[in-house]
Parts: C-alpha cells; sequence; structure tokens
C-alpha cells in the first residue's frame, strides 16, 4: 500500500515529522517498508544554465560547456555528452562528490578525453524521475538559476510504502490509516460527513441478483450528460505519485477511491450496456474479454456481471472491455457492490488476476459505506465531468450485521500485564471507531463496520495494546521452578542442526530443494521402483517424494554450472522418504562437489589433485556423522555403494551389515545422463536416523577438552601388504597398540605400480602420539613404532616398506 505525505494529511491534521510518523505507523502494526522522499535524495542538484557549448577538441560527441551554477562563483567546466547541450539551455547540474541515482555512482572531478570536468549535467533517467536518457532535462525559462531542483520542481512529497496484514482491509485506503494514526495522537482525524447526492429521475438500468451469497449488496447509479476528458491536475499526481498512470476522469476517480477510501468502484459506458445488468455464475466455457486486454475462460464457480449481450465485468476483479469507458463516453453507470470474499480470491487464483480491487474485495470492504462511496463518486464525477444524477438503485444489505461484544475490563491486565484505566481504554476504541457503553467492570463495545477482523475479546486487548505500544507490556520471566529444565530439542533436532554446522565449516552452501521429483527420478535413487506417488501432484515433474536428496541436489548443482558456476559445493539436511509407511520417512543429510570445490587444500591432499574427489565425499560424510555422534571407531568401510555411485570407486559406511548409515563416492556416469547433468561429480548421502544413540552411563564429569601440555609426535609408516587388504585395517591396527598414546592415524598414500609386486600395494599412514606426562624421548617413540609395525605385521600380514 503506497500513499504520499501530502495524501495523508488531507485525512490527519499533523505537524509530526516523517520519521515520527513511519515509526508510529510500524509500532501500531502498519509496518512502513519504505520512504521515498525524492527531495531528500536530490538536494544537492540545482538549476543551473549553460553559458557555452564547445567542441571537445578530441571527441566528435562531446561538448565543453561553461556552466553558471548561479552560486556567484566562476563558471564551472562540465563535459557532456548530451546531444541537445547548447548555449543558453537552462538544466539541473550536480557539483562533485554528488551522488546520481539512475547511474549508482558517487560523482568526482574527472578528466574526459584530456579536458577536466567539475560536475555534471543530468538527465531525468540519471535521476530517476523517467526513462528518458536522451538527452539532458531543459527546464522553462522562468527556472531560477541556482535554486534547488528538487523544491522548484515540487518533488517534496515523500511516498510511503507500508506492509499490511491480510485482517487489516480498513487500511488499504490512506482514510483508514489516516484514523489509525490519529488513534495513536499523531494528529487529528478528519472524517467529514458525504452527503448524499439527490436523483433527478429513476435509474432506468435495474439489477438482479441470482446468488445473494455471492454479492450481498448491490449499488448502481446512472450519470447522465458528462464529459469525459483528463482529470484534474491534483488527481493525477496523486496516482502518479504512488505508480498509477492515469487513463481519463471516470477511472481516474474509480482509482482514486479505491486507494483513498479502500472502495473500489466500476463504471460501465452505458451506451453499451444492453438491458438491465444480472449478477449470476459464469458458464463453463464462456469467455471475456477484460480491461487488460487479456481473453478469459470461466467456469461455474466464478462470479459475474452480465447483460444481454454477455458478460460485462468479472465481479469484483476486473471490468470488460466492451464496457468500458472513453473519451466518447456521455451516459456512466457508476457501481459500488459488496462481493464474497472466498469467491474473489478463489476466482482471481484462478484466471491469474492480481488487481487492486481484488486485493480489497478478498479481504473485505467496509459494507456500511457501499452507499456512501457511491454517493461519494458521484460528487467527482460530476465535479470533473458534469452530468445529471439518477436516484440510487440499492439491491441487497447495504449496512452489513451487527457486531456488539461484552468486554470485561480486566481482560487487558489479564492477556497483555498492562495496567489501562477505563477512560484510556474508552478514548482509544473511540479514536478507532468503536462505540463503548458502560462503565465497568465490564462494559459491551460496538464494532465498526470496516473491522471485520475484530471477533472477540483479545482482539480488542490487541487494538487497545497496539495503540498504546507494545513496549510497554512488561517482560515477565518464565517461572523455572526447582526441577532442572528438560532438553527442548530431541537428539535428532540436535543432529540435525550440528550436520549443517559441521557441512558449512567445509566450505559448503546450504541448498533447500523440492520435496517431490519426478518418477524416472525417484526410481534411479530408489532400486527400479517408485514407492509414494502423489495422487494430485502440482507439475508433472514433481510427481513423486524423493527417496533421496540427492536427485534436487544434482539439478541445483547442474544450474549453477550452466551459468558459469562450475565449482560448487551444495549440501541439505532433510527428509526422505523409502516407503509409504511412518518407519520409512527419515532424515539425511547429503551433498555434491562439482569442478575443483575440494575441501582438501586444509591438509595433505595424498590423491595429488586439487578437484573434487572421493575422498572428499568421504570426509564429508564422515564429519557429518561426527556432528551427530555416530561413533567413529566403530565405523566400517565397504568398497562399493549404492546403484547410483560409480561401483569402483565409491563406499558404503556401516556399524556391521545390519546398520547401513550411507554411502559416498562418485556418481554413476548413468546416473548424470539421466539427471541431464555434467560430470564428474562427487556425492554422498547419509540417514541421521540410523546413528545409534550414545549410552548413558553414569560416570563423572570429564572436561570438554583435555590439552596436553607437550608436543605431539607424528611418525610416517608405510606397509607393503595384499591387494586384498583393507586400510581400515591398518588404521585399526595401529591404533589399537596404545589407544591413550596414540591420538590419530590417517592414510596419506596408496600406491600400486613399478616397484611392488602385482598382487602387492603400499599404503602409508601417518599417526600422531600426544604424551600426556612427559616429552618422550627418542628410544620410547622408537619403541613405540616397533610396536605399530608388528602389530600391523600380524594383524595384516603388513611389511615395512
Amino acid at each position: 500500500m503506497k500513499f504520499t505525505l501530502s495524501w495523508l494529511k488531507e485525512h490527519l491534521d499533523t505537524d509530526e515529522p516523517l520519521e515520527k510518523l513511519a515509526d508510529k505507523l510500524t509500532m501500531i502494526g502498519l509496518e512502513v517498508e519504505n520512504i521515498e522522499d525524492k527531495a531528500k535524495a536530490l538536494a544537492p542538484f540545482t538549476i543551473a544554465r549553460v553559458i557555452s557549448a564547445e567542441q571537445h577538441p578530441n571527441a566528435d560527441r562531446l561538448r565543453v560547456c561553461m556552466v553558471d551554477t548561479g552560486n556567484g562563483a566562476a563558471p564551472v567546466q562540465v563535459v557532456c555528452g548530451a546531444p541537445n547541450a547548447r548555449a543558453g539551455l537552462i538544466s539541473v547540474f550536480s557539483p562533485p562528490g554528488t551522488y546520481i541515482p539512475g547511474k549508482d555512482i558517487t560523482l568526482g572531478v574527472g578528466t574526459i578525453r584530456g579536458v577536466e570536468s567539475r560536475g555534471m549535467l543530468c538527465s531525468a533517467a540519471e535521476l530517476k524521475l523517467s526513462e528518458d536518457h536522451d538527452g539532458i532535462m531543459e527546464l522553462t525559462a522562468d527556472a531560477p538559476i541556482g535554486a534547488p531542483y528538487a523544491q522548484w520542481a515540487a518533488l517534496g512529497d515523500p511516498v510511503l510504502e507500508i506492509n499490511l496484514t491480510p485482517n487489516r482491509q480498513d487500511c488499504t485506503g490512506v482514510h483508514g490509516i489516516a484514523r489509525d494514526l490519529a488513534a495513536a495522537d499523531m494528529g487529528k482525524f478528519k472524517d467529514p460527513a458525504i452527503r448524499a447526492i439527490k436523483g433527478v429521475f429513476p435509474c432506468p438500468v435495474k439489477v438482479k441478483v441470482d446468488d445473494e451469497k455471492l454479492c450481498p449488496g448491490f449499488a448502481l447509479r446512472l450519470v447522465r450528460g458528462v464529459k469525459n476528458g483528463a482529470s484534474p491536475e491534483w488527481l493525477q499526481k496523486r496516482l502518479t505519485s504512488i505508480g498509477l498512470r492515469p487513463i481519463n476522469a471516470l477511472v481516474d476517480i474509480t482509482n482514486f477511491m479505491t486507494y483513498d477510501r479502500a472502495r473500489p468502484l466500476h463504471v460501465f459506458d452505458a451506451a453499451k450496456v444492453k438491458g438491465d445488468l444480472v449478477v449470476r455464475r459464469g458458464r463453463d466455457g464462456e469467455t471475456v474479454l477484460a480491461l487488460d486486454g487479456r481473453t478469459y475462460t470461466l467456469d461455474g464457480s466464478m462470479c459475474v456481471i452480465s447483460d444481454d449481450h454477455g458478460v460485462e465485468s468479472l465481479a469484483g476483479i476486473m471490468g470488460g472491455e466492451a464496457s468500458g469507458c472513453s473519451e466518447a463516453t456521455t451516459d456512466v453507470l457508476i457501481e459500488s457492490a459488496l462481493w464474497n470474499e472466498i469467491n474473489i480470491a478463489q476466482t482471481g487464483r484462478k484466471l491469474g488476476i492480481h488487481s487492486d480491487a481484488r486485493y480489497r474485495f478478498e479481504r473485505g470492504v467496509d459494507p456500511a459505506f457501499m452507499v456512501p462511496g457511491l454517493e461519494m463518486a458521484t460528487k467527482l464525477v460530476m465535479e470533473m465531468c458534469g452530468g445529471t444524477p439518477s436516484e440510487n438503485l440499492v439491491v441487497g444489505n447495504a449496512f452489513g450485521d451487527d457486531r456488539v461484544i461484552d468486554f470485561p475490563l480486566h481482560e487487558v491486565k489479564r492477556l497483555a500485564g498492562i495496567d489501562v484505566a477505563f477512560p484510556q481504554a474508552k478514548l482509544i476504541l473511540t479514536h478507532l471507531g468503536f462505540m463503548v457503553a458502560g462503565t465497568g467492570p465490564a462494559v459491551k463495545v460496538a464494532i465498526p463496520s470496516w473491522r471485520s477482523d475484530v471477533h472477540g475479546k483479545a482482539d480488542i486487548v490487541e487494538e487497545i495494546v497496539r495503540i498504546i505500544g507494545v513496549d510497554e507490556v512488561p517482560m515477565t520471566p518464565f517461572e523455572r521452578g526447582d526441577a532442572p529444565r528438560k532438553p527442548v530439542l530431541k537428539p535428532l533436532q540436535l543432529r540435525t542442526r550440528r550436520a549443517k554446522r559441521a557441512l558449512a565449516a567445509r566450505g559448503m552452501v546450504e541448498a533447500v530443494t523440492w520435496s517431490f521429483i519426478s518418477k524416472p527420478h525417484a526410481e534411479l535413487f530408489d532400486g527400479g521402483k517408485a514407492e509414494l506417488t502423489l495422487a494430485n501432484p502440482i507439475a508433472a515433474d514433481l510427481s513423486d517424494m524423493r527417496p533421496s536428496l540427492l536427485p534436487g541436489l544434482i539439478a541445483a548443482a547442474q544450474a549453477n554450472s550452466d551459468r558459469g558456476f562450475s565449482d560448487v559445493a551444495l549440501f541439505e539436511v532433510g527428509q526422505v522418504f523409502k516407503g509409504d509407511k511412518p518407519e520409512d520417512q527419515f532424515t539425511a543429510a547429503a551433498g555434491v562437489r562439482h569442478g575443483f570445490a575440494s575441501s582438501s587444500g586444509l591438509g595433505r591432499n595424498w590423491s595429488g589433485s586439487s578437484t573434487a574427489s572421493v575422498f572428499d565425499a568421504k570426509a564429508d560424510a564422515f564429519a557429518v556423522l561426527a556432528a551427530a555422534g555416530a561413533p567413529i571407531a566403530a565405523l566400517q568401510v565397504v568398497p562399493g555403494g549404492a546403484s547410483w555411485l560409480h561401483p569402483g570407486r565409491s563406499g558404503t559406511i556401516q556399524i556391521g551389515p545390519q546398520n547401513v548409515l550411507g554411502h559416498f563416492g562418485e556418481l554413476h556416469p548413468r546416473t548424470l545422463e539421466q539427471l541431464g547433468a555434467d560430470g564428474p561429480m562427487i556425492a554422498f548421502e547419509v540417514i541421521l536416523d540410523r546413528v545409534p544413540e550414545a549410552k548413558q552411563r553414569p560416570t563423572r564429569a570429564k572436561p570438554a577438552i583435555e590439552l596436553s601440555a607437550f608436543q605431539p609426535v607424528s611418525r610416517d609408516f608405510a606397509f607393503i601388504v595384499d591387494r586384498t587388504v583393507k586400510a581400515g585395517d591398518l588404521v585399526r591396527a595401529a591404533q589399537n597398540v596404545d589407544k591413550k598414546l596414540i591420538t590419530g592415524v590417517t592414510v596419506f598414500d596408496v600406491y600400486e605400480g613399478k616397484g611392488i609386486d602385482e598382487a602387492k600395494k603400499s599404503i602409508a599412514i601417518a599417526v600422531t602420539l600426544q604424551p600426556r606426562e612427559k616429552t618422550m624421548t627418542d628410544q620410547e617413540i622408537e619403541a613405540v613404532a616397533a610396536k605399530i609395525v608388528a602389530e600391523i605385521n600380524k594383524k595384516t600380514g603388513g611389511v615395512l616398506r
């Protein structure tokens, strides 16, 4: 909802500064999203006159201008490329240091083709006043040289934009916003009575309403002998200031009423209406050419206004082209009606129409203002276009239902914790349009017709509190009690948080993808079967619940690659669906790396490549499992993985064959081809639900981290083993030598080839020793090394290389 400060002051007598009004609007629930103050933004720009404009010595399209800025100083030299730069021209000048909004630059003293330029002559586009950038602005001869341009051009009317919650339909008009500000002591509300316009003759057009549920009320009036043309300057400025294009007086009046009073209206060219008007449901296949130039196909759920020709208007949404007003219009029908909010919303959604009328009618408009709104519109039509009005024709209920709520005064204290005296509460409610009867301890509150969102006692408390100020609500801590507080988050929720942090710390970026994927992709990641097919999918390629997070991540990585960002590392933690039962729904963590998005640059990269490799995927998976509390020492890595992974470049992480935690590796070329992705791409996916819970044992509290005062020692070993021996077997054998002293064992090289028997391979490990009591001597280190060699030989047959 946009409006200008001067427009607001038409309804609110106030001297409060703009900033204070904006703050108060936000505090009472009408959040100010933006303030556009052109006068403030364009303050440095002044009116100047070009004294001379000579050809640039080094450029055909540039001129060297001497500019009189009107400040009494010597003329300023400006290099200008505008084709209309000439002597005697009065334009807009910006000195060095000025921010140019249309170019998003701050102007400085520059040298252009060898000639110094100390400022700029501006176009309208550079000031963001229009799209005109063909030349610099040309002002009238009476423009005062040296005066601020914004002040001379009357640009000192700030535009405010507020974000309305769906319940505040009364504030979709400036009149309602002013009422709220007046209640908040920001000024005096101007609410003059609207006088009825006496009709000279009966309205010749009748109205029939087939379904009162669709149209509770309908008011119509004919005005004869109007002269339609351009609307007055004040009205055009009102509309253009909020981004609306003036069309003609009749249409501009309806747009003004929409924004000023939250009362959408429609005008028909009476000469184009045949017979009487009928409010009915549309017929399947019926069409209408709307004022936006598009033809819409209707069905039986939509409400329309028709005549003997057919459909003339989409009720409460948009008028039809066939009966639209033009400069040739002489007789006009003004319609002011009430429409069913749900039906308006459903029709607008089906047809994809987003109009100002729909925005207000689907939230509900003031039923009691239906006839006064028609009277006000009639007055504006007669003032701008002349004409003779008919009597009003009203069908249905023009007032709405009366609503009275029994309100105990202590409810404010009970629900909000604020002590509010009855006179203050009554004053606030009265200023907001409520009527209060009684003195307490309980009163009756009559709800105004424009507040259809107020239904009970809590709503009335909310109205009082938001005007007093929510900052007045006292801070009251929750009582903790004697018993210790129980954990708020479940173990799986904690795992989810920790998994996200672990992957983000490894340089990966979180993505959120659809929970639905296509059937072929679901079958690809679910062993050729798709367990969960949606009965009513939102799209053909989103027909099945995902059995894996990877299809969405692979698509996101490929989308980045297609746009030139090929080095990506993405992860997601979310739900996957392995079957149609509740126990088949799991929380998984998955990630993909593509291109040079490797994480191995921080440590020893024994793979010898900076591109993402299978070892990055393994490290990602282990980082997630460690963060989730998995017993790292008990994890086993088995060669080979799921069918969507490369069989020779993948692995499975498990705690025994009965508890598979996840897979990692390089994606199979067939998988990439079916997903339309470029390879190679590495990925991992682990199921957080399968991580066993840590055993709760009554032990003495241990410090969160144990730091040794002594320097750790690292030793490298290379063993010749049979090709069938797994690297993990060597790691576990080395760790078992002294679990207290040996704090880390990592594999940093695997070699097969020249110098090694064909049935053998070389595996190199790095062992970290962390002494706790004293610095280790060379003899002690050698003794531990000997034990490591002996243990690995015993467990795997490995021989020191």
